[in-house]
């Protein structure tokens, strides 16, 4: 056997554990600098978000040859009982000073207005204010929105000041995003913090597996500042923020794991480093197979359409895998140099009695097995119903005035200025044909319903043409991130792609709505069955069985539709949150099952051990007793860390955030605890098939006798 656990003792040795240890102060070292620079390597502007071949992604490419890119904020006046003379004289003299603005990218001498709601007695006024993107562009829309409100000054005297339109909505984004890393992080922290407090009941044992997850973190934040800055790797701010989430949830749920075999091999064993050996030796597969599950899962979504859905995929691979490494390497050791004290004040004596042969979990098991067929039976029914209230899943996306868990000033503007402009003002469509058929495809885009006929031109400080191109805008007369603007784009783009000799492509913000929504659709239908063959695939390895995988995927199937069914019910009747983005359903599988499946790991690879020795079913029971109370900490530890997206003024964080939390939780306390369980023990030793563990007799569950403790390992 000692053979056999070589690899686990060059981690935890009683010389090789200070080389391990060492070295990864010295990684650490090396890259906290670069993990500070993450940030200043992320690509927020709109290509990194859509479809690489969309319509509208191809449009903005082409629109660079035409002009800078450019965002237009939008400031409106307005004032209910009609403008004022003074109102006016304002109006004009902030145009003024707006049009001398040189710094943040805004480009003097090309503002546009003051544009009146009517020529005569006006109610409000609109100022197009166009700011100029480059490289940094997006570090600098906040500052350049600041500049602008600083000229314009705020609501006052009854006159209404905001600051709308593309620009306003994403400083107002910008500013939601900023310092998503230190507010997640200090979040993440904290729930860690306090699981495992009330876990380990000790206030020295947490602060191993937190320090060992955030090297992790800093190691996993500084590879990906390499690889973004260097092999064109695209990080934006979702896939940084769900990377603090995702490394320090996986890697706490690692420690649980280890730590929960760990305790077991200190109470058989004198040596500390004798029972490190074990534990990993008999843990770390599992552990290893559960991160090699959310590793392959996440580079799954390389697949994926939409560009910040592809991008995440290597990110959040690559933080898994690094807190797996710190998890088997880093962590061990660290417990290892710190000795039995570090449990303090429940510390594992060598030969303390097993607590799980007569713990609730071993109780719950033995009464699952008394009926277990009813069991199952009835708790799959609670999850379908459950699953019913996926009628109130609205996963048709998000629009600007419902992405904010608040107000911004952005979406009053916006509210604002539909009350007296057409709605799509300041967000036009953005069309480009050949030059010879500009006049044709001009003339198509006007006739179309839904579009303002007058508001078709050229946007100032624009080229005529650009390599036998011409660009142009038009006005939508509905909201811009509508349905019924995304109906405008598909009647525009049906009415100019029928102009032959054209080439003409519509672009613009709901083109890139209207695009993603398709992508994502596309992403939903093939990244989820994907993601449940490589689940498959691995659990078919891990256990060398097919019935039992088999069982385990309807498991997570069944629980993702009861997570998704309670989420829906509860964002309509309790939140009110008006919808859910479209990519919502597809990052909800993902995290549910990728991050789910350790549970199903942990639990059916000791239910395999054990069942080798004592029979399926005694298995099945004992394995319950042994990872239940691990299993059930590392679940609230996960469902907690989720839950901190909801600190996020976004809806769609906070929509991703409860619902894996809560999916999290059923997993946890419903479906491996119990679904599980009930089903092992209803289909015994035949769940192993077609491994011979299928032909044993699967053996009687027993109740202990007194006195009797487990002591086998």
């Amino acid at each position: 056997m000692s053979g056999s656990r070589g690899a686990a003792r060059l981690v935890c040795g009683r010389r090789s554990k200070w080389l391990v240890l060492g070295l990864w102060v010295v990684v650490l070292f090396a890259v906290a600098p670069f993990a500070q620079k993450l940030g200043d390597a992320q690509d927020n502007d709109a290509a990194s978000w859509l479809p690489g071949s969309a319509e509208s992604t191809q449009v903005l490419e082409i629109s660079e040859g035409f002009r800078p890119e450019q965002i237009p904020a939008v400031v409106v006046y307005a004032r209910g009982g009609g403008l004022t003379a003074a109102d006016r004289e304002r109006i004009a003299e902030d145009v003024a000073r707006l049009e001398r603005l040189g710094d943040h990218g805004i480009r003097g001498g090309e503002t546009l207005g003051p544009v009146f709601d009517r020529e005569t007695d006006p109610r409000a006024a609109q100022v197009l204010v166009p700011i100029t993107m480059d490289a940094r562009g997006w570090e600098r829309i906040g500052p350049a929105v600041d500049s602008i409100r600083g000229e314009v000054g705020e609501s006052g005297g009854g006159l209404a000041v905001h600051i709308t339109g593309p620009g306003g909505t994403s400083a107002d984004l910008s500013e939601a995003f900023a310092g998503i890393d230190s507010t997640l992080l200090l979040s993440a922290t904290a729930v860690v913090v306090v699981m495992l407090l009330i876990t380990y009941r000790s206030p020295t044992l947490l602060l191993v597996p937190l320090l060992a997850v955030i090297c992790a973190l800093f190691t996993a934040q500084a590879l990906i500042y390499f690889l973004a800055e260097y092999a064109g790797l695209t990080v934006n701010g979702q896939s940084a923020g769900i990377l603090t989430v995702l490394v320090f949830g996986a890697g706490t749920d690692y420690a649980l794991l280890l730590v929960a075999r760990y305790r077991e091999e200190l109470r058989r064993h004198e040596d500390r480093h004798e029972a490190m050996a074990l534990a990993l030796h008999r843990a770390g597969p599992a552990v290893l197979a559960s991160g090699a599950t959310v590793v392959l899962s996440m580079l799954v979504l390389l697949t994926a359409e939409m560009n910040s859905t592809r991008g995440l995929g290597p990110v959040a691979a690559i933080g898994v895998a690094v807190a797996l490494l710190a998890m088997l390497t880093l962590f061990p050791a660290l417990l290892v140099v710190c000795g039995r004290w570090i449990f303090w004040p429940v510390v594992p004596h060598h030969g303390a009695p097993d607590p799980t042969e007569r713990g609730v979990w071993a109780r719950t098991g033995r009464g699952i097995a008394r009926r277990p067929r009813m069991v199952w039976g009835v708790t799959a029914a609670v999850l379908v119903v459950c699953s019913l209230g996926l009628v109130q899943l609205r996963a048709e996306g998000i629009d600007n005035a419902d992405a904010f868990t608040g107000k911004p000033d952005s979406i009053t503007g916006q509210e604002v200025s539909a009350r007296y402009f057409p709605a799509g003002s300041g967000n036009p469509l953005v069309v480009v044909s050949d030059r010879e058929q500009a006049e044709a495809v001009g003339r198509a885009v006007a006739s179309t319903e839904g579009v303002v006929p007058e508001s078709l031109g050229l946007p100032p400080g624009t080229k005529p043409s650009f390599e036998g191109k011409v660009l142009f805008e038009a006005t939508m007369t509905a909201p811009a991130d509508s349905e019924a603007a995304k109906q405008t784009v598909e009647r525009v783009r049906d009415a100019v792609h029928a102009v032959p000799g054209a080439d003409a492509r519509v672009g613009g913000g709901t083109a890139a709505l209207l695009d993603m929504d398709e992508a994502t659709t596309h992403d939903n239908m093939l990244i989820i069955p994907l993601v449940l063959v490589v689940v498959l695939l691995i659990l078919c390895v891990l256990l060398r069985a097919l019935i039992a995988p088999l069982l385990l995927i309807a498991t997570v199937i069944l629980s993702f539709a009861a997570a998704l069914g309670l989420s829906a019910l509860a964002f309509r009747h309790v939140f009110d949150y008006a919808g859910e983005s479209t990519d919502f359903p597809l990052f909800v599988f993902v995290f549910l099952v990728a991050l789910g499946i350790d549970y199903n790991i942990f639990l059916t690879t000791r239910i395999r051990e054990e069942a080798a020795h004592r029979g399926t079913r005694p298995g099945v029971v004992t394995g319950l007793a042994a990872t239940g109370a691990v299993i059930t900490s590392a679940g609230l530890v996960l469902a907690g860390t989720f839950a901190a997206l909801g600190t996020l003024p976004m809806v769609a964080f906070a929509e991703i955030g409860f619902a894996v939390a809560l999916g999290v939780l059923i997993d946890t306390f419903v479906v491996r605890s119990v679904l599980v369980t009930s089903l092992f023990l209803d289909v015994g030793p035949k769940v192993w098939w077609p491994h011979r563990l299928a032909r044993e007799d699967g053996g009687e569950v027993r109740e202990p006798e007194a006195g009797v403790s487990r002591s086998g390992g």
